[in-house]
């Protein structure tokens, strides 16, 4: 039984997807931490440092399966080492030609740090599609409400007339500059790690350098250049760039949390039949999905300064950065898949109530000034609109 409620069976939902979830689910990332020496081995082996039967059998695709996950835990638990429960279930699995080339020249965190680029390579992956279906959506209704007048505010409080699209094109403007950051920052993060104790492949000799080219490669990762053990920017830049995700999520929520207060009316978020509003008060529509982009962005923005502390490290090797990161890292990227989820759902079904803006545009504005006159908003919608389409036209449908 779960300890934490984001785990929990009744509430998980609200706190990570189904498809984030599996990336960092015990036993798949276990069979990633095995593929991962199945490449080095496969790399060794090339370079020959190591039989190329016994790189076979550690490639067997059916090893990560046959591992006992409660012997792997134990030795964990009993020799106080972070990897040495998974290295003994490998060799006992394993047959004896090849148990003594398991793990050869490596320590923990290039097999660790190598699974946390290929995590990045998935979640960015999800990241990336779900924006351009969140953009996607958000420039159809700016399109569609181009000319659509709504009180601008400022401070709280009507101001001067704009569009509804315009709002909306602000963004999907937003959006755009995030895939732009996910686009321009996969060659960093995208990298393998392996490097030895100290990073710096002794164990290798000579063929250290080719080893590790090789063992990219295998992965579909890039080599490093240098060995990265303590140097966590990777790890930092790409959660600020999902915080950056959570927080542009949360500006589109809190708007529509306002904008649908019965006394202003301009906006609604989609209900689904079963959903109840409130079980005390039957009047109540509360804006479940809208608040909770808030909620997500919070939590993402405090596990992404455990990650930001983590750039500090000390020497060549520093367990307290790296460690921490084994419980902000998930957590930012499960938070931030369900705010895109949430969000996508929000856009999508957003019931726009354009009487309600036109009436509040009059009743608030119209003795101050020319209601009709939103000055450049559409212009605006339109560069943006065609901006995003060219760039949408240019890019593949996935990240890399």
């Amino acid at each position: 039984m779960s300890a934490r409620i984001s785990d929990s069976r009744s509430y998980s939902h609200l706190w990570g997807t189904t498809e984030i979830r599996d990336v960092f689910e015990e036993r798949q990332r276990i069979a990633g931490w095995v593929r991962i020496l199945a490449a080095l081995a496969s790399a060794q082996a090339a370079e020959g440092l190591v039989p190329r039967p016994a790189a076979a059998a550690i490639g067997d695709p059916t090893l990560a399966d046959r591992l006992d996950l409660d012997r792997i835990a134990q030795g964990t638990r009993e020799t106080g080492h972070s990897t040495l429960g998974l290295i003994q279930e490998l060799r006992r699995c394993l047959p004896d030609s090849a148990r003594e080339h398991v793990y050869v020249g490596a320590t923990v965190q290039d097999v660790t740090d190598t699974w946390t680029a290929l995590a990045v390579r998935t979640v960015g992956g999800v990241a990336w599609r779900d924006l351009r279906r969140l953009e996607e959506a958000l420039l159809g209704l700016a399109v569609e409400h181009r000319d659509t007048l709504i009180c601008g505010r400022t401070h709280g409080q009507p101001g001067a007339p704009t569009t509804f699209g315009w709002k909306v094109a602000s963004w999907a403007d937003e959006v755009r500059r995030h895939l732009d950051r996910l686009r321009e920052g996969a060659p960093r993060w995208l990298v393998a790690q392996l490097g030895g104790g100290v990073g710096t492949l002794v164990a290798y000799g000579d063929r250290g350098l080719a080893v590790r080219r090789r063992f990219s490669a295998e992965l579909g990762l890039s080599d490093p250049v240098m060995s990265w053990l303590s140097s966590r920017d990777r790890i930092a830049e790409f959660a600020g760039v999902l915080n950056g995700i959570a927080g542009t999520l949360a500006r589109i929520g809190n708007e529509v949390y306002e904008l649908q207060r019965p006394e202003i009316g301009e906006l609604g978020e989609p209900r689904p039949a079963p959903v109840v509003g409130s079980i005390t008060m039957h009047h109540k529509r509360n804006p479940e999905g809208s608040e909770h982009l808030d909620t997500l962005a919070r939590l993402v923005r405090a596990n992404t300064g455990v990650l930001a502390e983590s750039v500090v490290s000390q020497h060549e090797r520093d367990g307290r950065a790296w460690k921490a990161e084994w419980v902000a890292f998930p957590e930012v990227c499960l938070l931030t898949g369900t705010a895109l989820s949430i969000a996508i759902t929000l856009v999508e079904g957003l019931e726009v109530h354009v009487d309600r803006m036109e009436a509040n545009v009059r009743a608030l504005l119209g003795g101050t000034q020319n209601p009709d006159d939103p000055g450049s908003s559409a212009a605006m919608v339109d560069l943006v609109v065609a901006r995003a389409r060219a760039a949408r036209t240019r890019e593949a449908e996935s990240w890399l």
